[in-house]
Order: structure tokens, then sequence, then C-alpha cells
């Protein structure tokens, strides 16, 4: 079951999210799922359908208040547009939501894919207290690898213009360099393989692959 919410965001702004709650009544952790440049479509639900599906409280934070297109031009717009001090700071509200959850276990993890990708590691280096990070082929601009204390799995595509796989192993560099822990995971496959309602670029074999190493890394330090 996955419905809209709204929740407290900083200086008392409302966020708008789309909650996806796993079976039972017992304490689950948490994950805040970042969208991609296309908003908070079918896709992003899906997935978060599916992470509940795994257990989790999921939380797919709507950075763009409900707009949604599905015209790349559009979608590059809005992406320009987005203010992603504003969305971290959102993001970081979502986690907040998951945390003070009444069956919330206390841990919580940020997912994205693409932007939500590179807002995932952003978040990684601006958000106390997250338990781990995935990142899907999204590479921020002006953060503080050094910052980063949660374990973060990214995974990134071998064809890619935007987020490079060197690109992604020069942040594993930094990010192991200052002692933090990311494991990294490049594919045979282009840029968004891991969106199944994208035929052009999704490749079934490595999103499956994906998404099993993701969920077991989750549930690895979610627990």
């Amino acid at each position: 079951m996955i419905k809209r919410i709204a929740f407290d965001g900083e200086g008392g702004h409302k966020v708008e999210g789309d909650l996806a709650s796993p079976p039972g009544d017992a304490h689950a952790a948490g994950v805040v799922l970042v969208q991609e440049y296309w908003g908070v479509n079918d896709h992003v639900r899906d997935v978060a359908t599916r992470l509940a599906a795994e257990g989790f409280r999921v939380l797919a934070v709507d950075l763009y208040h409900g707009v949604v297109t599905k015209d790349p031009a559009e979608a590059g717009k809005m992406l320009g547009a987005l203010d992603w001090g504003h969305a971290v700071s959102d993001i970081a509200a979502a986690v907040k939501h998951l945390q003070e959850h009444p069956s919330s276990n206390g841990k919580v993890a940020v997912m994205g894919f693409c932007m939500g990708g590179a807002l995932s590691f952003a978040a990684a280096c601006n958000i106390a207290g997250l338990s781990a990070v995935v990142p899907f082929y999204g590479v921020p601009q002006g953060v503080d690898y050094a910052k980063v204390t949660a374990p973060i799995m990214a995974h990134f595509a071998k064809v890619d213009q935007w987020a490079k796989p060197e690109l992604g192993q020069d942040i594993q560099t930094q990010i192991t360099g200052h002692g933090g822990h990311m494991e990294l995971f490049v594919y045979d496959e282009q840029h968004a393989f891991f969106n199944d309602t994208r035929a052009d670029v999704y490749g079934e074999a490595s999103a499956k692959l994906a998404w099993q190493r993701s969920i077991g890394f989750l549930k690895q330090h979610l627990a």
C-alpha cells in the first residue's frame, strides 16, 4: 500500500512524498527514495512498493512538488532549476520523519537513481545519522566526501556520459581515503539501466543483480 503524505521540512514548510509501508506491524527500518529527474512517477512508486515488500518503510520524497514529466527537455529544465540545498534539506526531513515513525527501528537509508543518485551522495555528505546509502549512476558537485560516515554501495554503468564510471571510482577513492566505506559496482550497461519502463536502456540481468546486492546491503546495515 502506498499513500501520499505531508510532513514538516526545514523552517516549518511542508514536504510531500509517497509512503509505502511493509506488511505486518513489526518495527521496520526506513528508506528515503530519491527520484530520477522525471519526478515521482509510477516507476518510482513501483520501486518504493518493491522495497516495502522486502520489509522496509519507504518514503519517496517529492522534490518537484507533484510535477511529473515524460519529456526529456522538460525534465532537464526541472533538474536545472532544482535548488540542491533545499533538496538535501527535504531529504533530511524525510529521513527524520522515518526515524521518528512510531514503528521505526531508528535506522534509515537513502537510495536514489540518476538525479536521485547524485542527491544520495550529497545526502551522505550532509545528513548525520544515516545507516546506509545506495546511489545509482549519479555524481553531485561541490560536496565534501570527508564528511561521509554511512556505508555506501554505488552502482554505475560503463556507458554513461554523465555519471562516468571513473567519477565513481574517484568518489570511492576519496571516501575510503578519509576512512569511509564504499562498495562500487560497474555494469556493462547504459545510464538508467535499472529503469524497466525504458526499453532503450533497461538491462534486465544487471538490474536484477544490482537489486539483489542493494537489498542484501540494506538488510545488513538496517537490521
